[in-house]
């Protein structure tokens, strides 16, 4: 489905070594995902271009900005399985925990981690505002990411409240973020972050990227994440 060999260049070019393996495991993705997107509603992507730079690539890049060290991943509302499913294919060693609000693509990519030989991971049925009120969820991962989910003032209320003090939030978006982060600034603050990067990337059809890196300095208010309706209608 793929093509290995520029599939490896691609991720070579951002710093990142993929092994035959972890090729064969792309490829095998990449055709479990065309094949499931046929019976539910996965991507609009399926060409074997688009699959290698607007999901694969685009997931690798946030492999090289992880944290030194980073044992455990959440991916919020990960839909397909992007970037984190990708980031275990790069990092093998990784704890990844899929987050998702619909069954059936939760049900997909537990097929997809059986089917790629993953250990290591866990898929979740459940809403983010709920996860992060969870004991055994909350203030418990390394880095929480999230790619094409929400404004990044909701994103934050999703996301921060999973990430332990000293870790990373990153959340993929598209090629204007700056009035994003304007907006996003206080809530990211009350929430206990701090923004300490943005990181521009460019795909090979010369579209481009951000990348929204912001460290867990404090610990979340207990009040929040708050309900999904008061998230949505009075952003922080």
């Amino acid at each position: 489905m793929i093509d290995r060999e520029r599939m490896r260049e691609l991720a070579a070019a951002q710093g990142v070594a993929l092994s035959d393996l972890q090729l064969e495991q792309l490829d095998r993705y990449a055709v479990t995902l065309v094949e499931a997107n046929q019976k539910m509603n996965l991507t609009a992507i399926v060409d074997r271009q688009g699959i290698e730079e607007k999901h694969f690539l685009d997931s690798l890049l946030l492999v090289p900005l992880l944290p030194v060290g980073c044992k455990s991943l959440i991916d919020v509302g990960t839909g397909a399985g992007f970037p984190g499913v990708v980031a275990k294919v790069a990092l093998p060693g990784l704890r990844l925990t899929l987050l998702d609000s619909l069954q059936k693509r939760v049900t997909f990519l537990e097929e997809l981690s059986a089917h790629l030989g993953f250990g290591g991971v866990t898929c979740l049925h459940g809403r983010a505002e709920e996860g992060g009120r969870d004991p055994a969820l909350r203030e418990q991962f390394d880095v929480a990411t999230a790619r094409a989910v929400a404004d990044l003032a909701v994103l934050a209320e999703y996301c921060l409240p999973f990430v332990r003090l000293g870790g990373r939030f990153f959340a993929l978006k598209g090629p204007a973020c700056e009035e994003e982060l304007e907006r996003a600034a206080s809530a990211i603050a009350l929430l206990g972050g701090k923004v300490v990067g943005v990181h521009p990337q460019t795909l090979p059809d010369g579209s481009s990227r951000n990348i929204v890196e912001v460290k867990k300095i404090s610990q979340t208010p207990t009040k929040y994440p708050r309900n999904a309706g008061k998230i949505k209608k009075n952003p922080l």
